[in-house]
């Protein structure tokens, strides 16, 4: 198969390819037309050139887009999955839970765009401000630039495309090279659910090369960006005025304390859940657990048996939970990791080892802090499990990271929960959930190195509008 850009309403060829490989198989999926620095240009001009036409679009127009695309989609929901699992190795049961939470961001994102409200101001409390009134407005930015990422190549471009086409903004898409094929899908349902032709594009192709065009190019009024904390710094370092968000990594963690005895068998699949969905590639994927050293030895004993009862695979079977890492540089990786925490004291309970192009399901234990293992972010499919003597201690680990995505707690004490929740320097806490949950109307970023914005639906949105007052005074 030979898949090109998407470009002006359809698709562009040219003899400039690369081949596009399945991680687990090795087999080639297709060759990909490789966008040039001059197709980025294009792109942001077609872009640039149907603004007009995407802000006079009305709030109904844009959410009736929006909603039959995602009809559309539905429609086409195992068409998507099996796209989404062959060029990410995701696991097919994953992969169309991708698909059935992007029709929902699609949908969420037509609400809001009847929701896009502005405010009334009274102007006479200021004095002179006697027989005026004003009102605010939002306004779409202009062009968006998503940069999205492989591990949820349909639903986080959603996340960037959905709340831009609500705002009335026209976006570019630079899908990540390994996954093009589920961004140039959303982009065609989206054009003929009557997207203006230009409205969106998918390049492909080097990320360096074509997200310098985005970032240089005055027309993008927004980056959107999902990736490394150090592509992400780099981003913001060069985005002069234009506005950004970031979705960086994340090590997340989760504490268990003594009052969870009679539930550690319940908390340990949701842990297990929360670390090995999608072979741990995910952003929030629970990565540090802190267990109250009454229980650790039976919730040690819990996560090691749900551990090796998830099924490493294909990830076209249906049993399969655990597949091969999006490449073999991030298979090597996680096991190096592996290997020099278990050299430094670390105890491997089950897993550590690498399988087909993967690494199977594992669990370690008494893992240092300092370990590349537990201050680095893994994506991968390893969590850690450490023991701590109470709340504070617990609450001290949790913190000691460079990122602050996502964090949860199991507890029956409300007070300790609450007081937990406001000194966890993170975006999001989630109390009796691991941290690995998300739902996609639900504000969503992070602190420190796990970055710079807020994502999810509503809030997308407000990003990516101006907001601007008027005001009329009615007395002359």
């Amino acid at each position: 198969m030979l898949k090109g850009l998407f470009l002006n309403g359809e698709e562009k060829i040219t003899n400039n390819t690369y081949p596009l490989y399945h991680p687990h198989t090795e087999e080639k999926i297709a060759n990909i037309t490789q966008g040039t620095q001059e197709d980025m240009k294009e792109a942001i001009s077609a872009a640039h050139n149907n603004f007009a036409e995407m802000k006079a679009l009305t709030s109904n127009q844009r959410a009736n887009i929006l909603f039959e695309a995602a009809d559309r989609l539905l429609e086409r929901q195992e068409e998507a999955a099996q796209i989404i699992s062959k060029e990410a190795s995701k696991p097919i049961k994953a992969a169309r839970g991708e698909v059935n939470r992007t029709i929902q961001t699609l949908r969420f994102s037509g609400e809001e765009a009847k929701r896009l409200n502005g405010e009334y101001l009274s102007l006479d409390a200021a004095e002179g401000g006697e027989g005026r009134d004003a009102f605010t407005i939002h306004e779409p930015l202009g062009v968006i630039g998503a940069i999205t990422p492989f591990n949820f190549p349909l639903n986080l471009t959603t996340h960037k495309v959905g709340p831009a086409v609500a705002a009335g903004n026209p976006v570019v898409i630079k899908p990540a090279e390994q996954t093009p094929l589920s961004s140039i899908l959303l982009a065609e349902i989206l054009t003929q659910s009557g997207l203006p032709k230009g409205a969106i594009a998918v390049i492909p192709g080097d990320g360096p090369a074509l997200g310098e065009v985005m970032n240089q190019d005055e027309r993008v009024k927004k980056i959107s960006f999902t990736g490394s904390p150090e592509v992400g710094k780099l981003i913001k370092s060069k985005a002069g005025l234009k506005r950004v968000t970031l979705e960086l990594g994340s090590n997340a963690a989760m504490y268990v304390d003594e009052s969870c005895a009679d539930q550690l068998n319940d908390i340990a699949s949701k842990a297990a859940a929360g670390a090995f969905s999608y072979n741990g590639q995910v952003c929030l994927s629970t990565q540090r657990i802190y267990v109250h050293e009454s229980l650790f030895e039976p919730f040690k004993q819990a996560l090691a048996v749900k551990t090796k009862e998830i099924v490493f695979g294909d990830p076209a079977e249906e049993s399969t939970v655990v597949s091969s890492l999006i490449n073999k540089k991030s298979q090597q990786r996680v096991l190096d990791w592996i290997a020099e925490a278990k050299a430094n004291g670390a105890e491997v309970l089950t897993g550590g080892k690498g399988k087909a192009n993967g690494v199977l399901p594992t669990v370690l234990a008494n893992v240092d802090r300092n370990e590349k293992i537990s201050c680095n972010e893994v994506f991968g499919p390893v969590v850690l499990i450490n023991k701590v003597k109470n709340a504070s201690e617990a609450l001290e680990q949790m913190n000691d990271s460079r990122y602050g995505l996502n964090a949860g707690i199991f507890s029956n004490n409300l007070s300790q929960a609450m007081n937990m929740a406001h000194q966890l320097e993170v975006g999001q806490v989630l109390i009796n959930d691991v941290p690995t949950l998300r739902f996609d109307h639900m504000p969503y970023g992070g602190v420190k190195d796990s970055g710079y914005g807020r994502e999810g639906v509503k809030y997308a949105i407000e990003e990516m509008t101006e907001l601007k007052m008027i005001s009329l005074n009615y007395k002359g």
